[in-house]
């Protein structure tokens, strides 16, 4: 090897340390905006069913309601691609929330209903650099275990492995939507199942996840605190009312959980204004304090 081939070879090198570096620069700046600073705990909208669910109730009007999102000053929404593109087209005026991008879809919810009958498949849609362009602050996608079917979840950590390194070249954050579903599940938010898929997660790269809680603050606490990177409870299907759906927030705050990740539980509230200022005010712990008052 030449003297000259080593020159190039020692620049080259130097130019992707500073690549590396500038990219697990962004990623930090992106993620704290989703996650904000120290101490803090986040409040994110998922505003992603209509791929797989179709226009239920509170999803109507989408841009509509994104806008009320922003009002409410929620930390973050995650979305589809495409209402991220219309939503940039008609932003409201004011700070916005960090845009998480929804970027791959999944059977599973439709082969849960049919108890195990139906087909498991998962697709990417998009990839992270594509959400990158389109102004988002995180991606996020869906990792399955428990289902019983190993060619599909070998697949779903293959495919979780790929978007991790990608994300990490271009200085994506990638949030994991990690899930025990399945006919090997009799309770979705069991530690066992809980601690397995949010290490596996960490282990394939993932920077959070947003995950079922363990059924009570104690058990929960035990996941967030042997999990090396922060966790998100996600809300799942509409609480019977708006005062259940906010003590799931209380106890994920009592867990130690990095935040929320409500969907259903904020659009279809009975009054949507007041679950996220109650909310925010559970999350920031002021809610004792304004109960005095």
């Amino acid at each position: 090897m030449t003297i000259a081939h080593v020159r190039t070879n020692f620049i080259a090198g130097h130019g992707e340390k500073k690549e590396d570096s500038l990219s697990d620069c962004g990623k930090k700046v992106r993620l704290c905006r989703v996650l904000g600073g120290a101490g803090h705990r986040s409040l994110v909208v998922a505003f992603d069913h209509a791929l797989v669910l179709g226009p239920i109730p509170g999803t109507e009007d989408p841009l509509g309601q994104i806008r009320r999102f922003a009002e409410a000053k929620v930390d973050a929404v995650l979305l589809n691609l495409g209402l991220m593109r219309q939503f940039a087209d008609s932003a409201p005026e004011g700070p916005l929330p960090a845009l998480i991008a929804r970027i791959d879809w999944t059977t599973v919810w439709s082969a849960v209903t049919s108890h195990g009958k139906g087909d498991l498949r998962s697709s990417l849609l998009a990839r992270p650099e594509d959400a990158l362009r389109h102004g988002a602050d995180a991606v996020l996608t869906y990792m399955v275990v428990g289902t019983g079917d190993a060619d599909f979840e070998s697949k779903e950590v293959a495919r979780t492995a790929d978007v991790a390194r990608e994300c990490e070249r271009i200085g994506m954050p990638l949030i994991v939507e990690s899930l025990a579903r399945g006919k090997s599940v009799e309770n979705p938010g069991a530690p066992k199942w809980l601690n397995l898929h949010t290490r596996m997660a960490t282990e394939l790269g993932a920077d959070a996840v947003k995950t079922d809680y363990a059924g009570d603050p104690t058990a929960m606490r035990s996941v967030v605190e042997g999990c090396p990177i922060p966790i998100l409870v996600l809300g799942g299907s509409r609480q019977g009312s708006d005062e259940e759906a906010l003590d799931v927030v209380r106890n994920a705050t009592l867990a130690g959980a990095a935040g929320v990740f409500f969907g259903r539980n904020v659009f279809q509230a009975a009054d949507m204004r007041s679950f996220l200022q109650q909310a925010r005010s559970i999350l920031d712990g002021t809610e004792i304090l304004e109960t005095k008052r």
